[in-house]
């Protein structure tokens, strides 16, 4: 889809903002540009709608040159979203949406029509249409930014920071709805960030980029974790880039404990005997997860048992997730369920060990590098 070569920006004053950077961007992926600041991110993807004219190199879209198109044209066949949506004050949601439609000549019915459509896609409700930007929380305007990028379909979504004005609650739903959008629609999307976290999560494959424009790695974020390519990217990435590529590992595969698990209506005093020391999982009639207790005093008051924190879904959740779960447990124990909510048994922080070591083909020899050493740990009981 796109094709960057060699492509460089130098200014008047000797300040290179990008270095001979090349880039295969592919169709129906996010691409992630990540980087300090100064290393040319932004530049790179405004180069790639001639907002900003290289100097030297070439940049292809659909194997054509894109100096040899004319600029509107170019410019309308990517959609652009921008921090705090960059929306028309005076206009309202609906007529904001259809501003690249009218332009391309379609009707005003026509082009309100898509804006509607467009407002269900990305999640705001129909009575919003009226509104006025200011009448809109942060995260709704980022909405309408994305929905008015993808007014005209097109084939390229360029997106700078979209999500970073927003709190961090915003921005993950942001996220979610932008993942589910590129499951739909497949738009190929070049997406800048300066936050790994977010590279990680949406991202296909990852250009970091060091100070001056020149690239360190391009690469899936699972391999970029795993074999950063030097020193910069390692350091990049940061101190726990280890846990991060829990992310991509699956919990399908986890040993799950349901030898502390029973229901309320069970005979305590006799699963006191069996059980042994330490707190045991309660659940309901239907096998949704009610709490932690003590099997040798409790006696089904719901006001004893301990909160079992947050779940993990088998299956959907990476390991990292059970990681957390497991960390944050009150138990030391991460409660592990279906879809339905229904409890499937308890993992512990060696049993995620146990499973990336499975995972990842490691001998037992290595298991301390599985989990690294200094990741918290989370006490028995309460």
């Amino acid at each position: 889809m796109i094709v960057i070569e060699d492509a460089s920006k130098r200014y008047a004053d000797g300040t290179v903002a990008v270095d001979r950077l090349s880039l295969d961007i592919p169709d129906h992926s996010i691409t992630v540009l990540v980087g300090p600041s100064g290393c040319g991110k932004t530049t790179t993807l405004r180069m790639i709608n001639r907002m900003v004219e290289p100097t030297s190199g070439t940049i292809r879209f659909n194997g054509e040159d894109i100096t040899r198109r004319p600029v509107n044209t170019l410019r309308r066949s990517m959609g652009y979203v921008i921090q705090n949506a960059g929306l028309f004050q005076h206009r309202t949601v609906l007529d904001n949406i259809g501003t690249v439609p009218r332009l391309l000549g379609w009707s005003r019915q026509r082009s309100r029509a898509r804006a509607a459509e467009l407002m269900e896609r990305v999640g705001l409700d129909p009575s919003m249409a009226a509104r006025y930007p200011y009448q809109l929380s942060g995260g709704q305007q980022q909405r309408v930014g994305v929905a008015r990028a993808l007014a005209a379909d097109p084939p390229v979504l360029l997106m700078d920071e979209p999500f970073s004005a927003v709190d961090p609650v915003v921005r993950k739903g942001l996220q979610d709805e932008l993942l589910r959008i590129q499951s739909e629609l497949g738009k190929a999307i070049v997406f800048v960030t300066h936050d790994i976290d977010e590279a990680i999560t949406i991202g296909d494959r990852i250009a970091v980029l060091r100070t001056g424009g020149r690239l360190a790695q391009y690469a899936p974020p699972d391999e970029l974790l795993a074999a950063p390519a030097d020193a910069f990217v390692a350091e990049f990435l940061g101190a726990d880039r280890g846990i991060r590529g829990l992310s991509f590992l699956s919990t399908d595969g986890l040993a799950l404990d349901r030898s502390r698990v029973f229901p309320a209506g069970a005979n305590w005093q006799e699963i006191a005997e069996r059980s042994g020391p330490g707190p045991v999982l309660v659940t309901d009639a239907d096998g949704r997860p009610l709490g932690w207790a003590d099997p040798a005093v409790w006696r089904g008051d719901a006001q004893a048992l301990i909160a079992y924190g947050q779940t993990f879904e088998v299956g959907q959740d990476s390991l990292r997730v059970a990681l957390d779960r497991a960390v944050l447990s009150p138990t030391g124990q991460a409660v592990a369920v279906d879809r339905a909510g229904r409890v499937l048994g308890t993992a512990g922080q060696d049993a995620v060990s146990a499973a990336v070591r499975a995972a990842r083909g490691r001998p037992e020899a290595e298991a301390a590098a599985a989990v690294p050493e200094d990741a918290p740990r989370a006490k028995a009981g309460r």
